[in-house]
């Protein structure tokens, strides 16, 4: 069995500053933190999934610092379009690996456990949209083409349409071109994404993507082009992906606040299983 526990779009802001001037992301990631921590089992290794800052602001990247090295788990980072890739390799450490590929994109491989973690790169300095380009697809392929391990494959920008249109409009802009590649390999088990401050599932050629909320404000639910977004305070969450070779990859939602419980089936009856 493998355990890996996904969050995103943390969205740290210097300290005392809120994020949009509601979000109090700091604190919020403090709690999902918090949450990782006390889960049991542990995870084998927490991915985030990018916007782990707000702004390339070195003051947001320290507190980014001192989040990530109270996670008790090993800790995997990629870049959002928040986020500026030279600088997380230049402040963060402690959740390697942080590579730079010949394509100046930051992607990696690693083995956890029972399975395969690739990250991937799609940020582009300046823009809001993701794109991931020829040099890292054929990265990927080749990456992919030389294990058959139980894959999982871990970007910010989600490669597919979520419906939700100021969202769509900065998407992954090379998503065919991606799904291109993922088809061509059956062991590519779940795309892990962010970016859309959502809980959502969709279709990725023949696989499965899951699209994580983020630990601090979700983006509003609406199917309506308005030309511009909204957010709202829903409450933060983070996805736990569970493998074993009986199951394969189930994706289990969890919330970062404590609710009433747990309570035992049945109490009053007496019975028990």
């Amino acid at each position: 069995m493998t355990l890996i526990a996904q969050i995103t779009d943390l969205h740290v802001r210097p300290s005392g500053t809120a994020c949009y001037r509601v979000s109090e992301t700091n604190m919020l990631a403090r709690r999902a933190v918090e949450a990782l921590n006390a889960l049991d089992p542990q995870p084998d290794a927490v991915i985030i999934t990018g916007d782990l800052a707000d702004t390339p602001d070195p003051r947001e990247y320290g507190g980014v610092q001192r989040l990530v090295s109270l996670i008790k788990a090993p800790v995997y980072v990629l870049p959002g379009n928040h986020d500026s890739a030279a600088m997380m390799r230049e402040t963060l450490i402690g959740v390697g690996p942080i590579n730079e590929g010949e394509n100046g994109k930051m992607h990696y491989a690693v083995d956890i456990g029972d399975v395969r973690l690739i990250a991937l790169d799609s940020s582009v300095p300046g823009a809001p949209h993701g794109t991931l380009g020829e040099a890292q697809l054929a990265w990927l392929d080749a990456t992919l083409a030389a294990s058959a391990r139980p894959t999982l494959i871990a970007l910010h920008h989600p490669p597919a349409l979520t419906g939700i249109a100021h969202m769509d409009t900065i998407g992954l802009a090379d998503s065919a071109a991606f799904s291109a590649v993922v088809s061509r390999h059956s062991h590519v088990r779940r795309v892990m994404c962010g970016h859309v401050h959502r809980a959502i599932v969709a279709s990725v050629g023949h696989t499965v993507m899951t699209l994580c909320p983020s630990t601090a404000h979700q983006v509003h639910l609406d199917f309506v082009d308005r030309g511009s977004g909204h957010f709202i305070m829903e409450p933060p969450a983070f996805f736990l992906h569970h493998y074993a070779p009986e199951s394969d990859v189930v994706s289990h939602l969890a919330y970062v606040e404590r609710f009433p419980g747990p309570f035992p089936f049945f109490a009053d009856e007496g019975i028990s299983w």
